[in-house]
């Protein structure tokens, strides 16, 4: 009767380091497929050549998804792409600026619902 339970014991080690090793496999091939996945490009709806040569030529302009904050055409406030009023402004409206100071020398002033503009 002793043997058989070692002889069991045996088997459900056995089976368990099969399976440990087996799931390590599975785990390394997974990190693999992870390093070599493509990185995602985000672009907004809509946007293309022909809309960015619609946007007005300002020096302080860099192309439309190009900077940091921007304003709408007709606006007389900036934006973080970021900010809940950013949505508002269709994206072939906006105009890019490099920095904050940029647009504040357009005569731009920070939005009031864009937290950390102020």
């Amino acid at each position: 009767m002793a043997l058989a339970a070692i002889a069991k014991t045996d088997m459900f080690v056995a089976i368990l380091i099969i399976l440990v090793g087996l799931a390590s496999f599975a785990l390394g091939r997974l990190s693999v497929l992870e390093n070599n996945r493509a990185p995602i490009a985000i672009s907004a709806a809509g946007e293309t050549a022909s809309a960015a040569s619609a946007l007005p030529t300002s020096p302080a302009v860099t192309g439309q998804g190009q900077g940091v904050v921007f304003a709408s055409k007709s606006g007389s406030k900036y934006y973080s792409p970021t900010c809940s009023g950013a949505s508002r402004v269709k994206p072939e409206n906006r105009v890019w600026f490099p920095s904050i100071a940029a647009a504040e020398a357009a005569g731009l002033t920070p939005a009031a619902n864009c937290p950390g503009l102020q």
